[in-house]
């Protein structure tokens, strides 16, 4: 039913396959669109070489803080403003 089929990368330019299992996949999980980048361009995107974006991202600034809720200190991922509470993990849950 599925034919190999050669797509240009849009990125590097470069000739890939667009394989018949491939095809299959995207037609099973319903994705209308073929692919438009080769493996590596689109790992290249994602954060290189096939490892987690996540490890390739800069560490999140923290800053320090007090919970308006119960007083511990803690630490939060945005400058706290005096205008607004802040909370800890647990009371910001509750």
């Amino acid at each position: 039913m599925f034919q190999d089929k050669m797509i240009v990368c849009k990125d590097c330019g470069q000739e890939f396959t667009f394989t018949a299992g491939e095809q299959e996949f995207f037609a099973e999980r319903g994705f209308q669109n073929e692919p438009q980048r080769c493996k590596s361009c689109r790992d290249t995107r994602k954060g290189g070489g096939g490892s987690s974006s996540r490890d390739s991202r800069p560490a999140r600034q923290m800053y320090d803080a007090v919970c308006a809720s119960c007083g511990v200190s803690c630490k939060v991922p945005f400058e706290p403003r005096n205008d607004r509470p802040v909370y800890c993990s647990d009371c910001f849950r509750r």
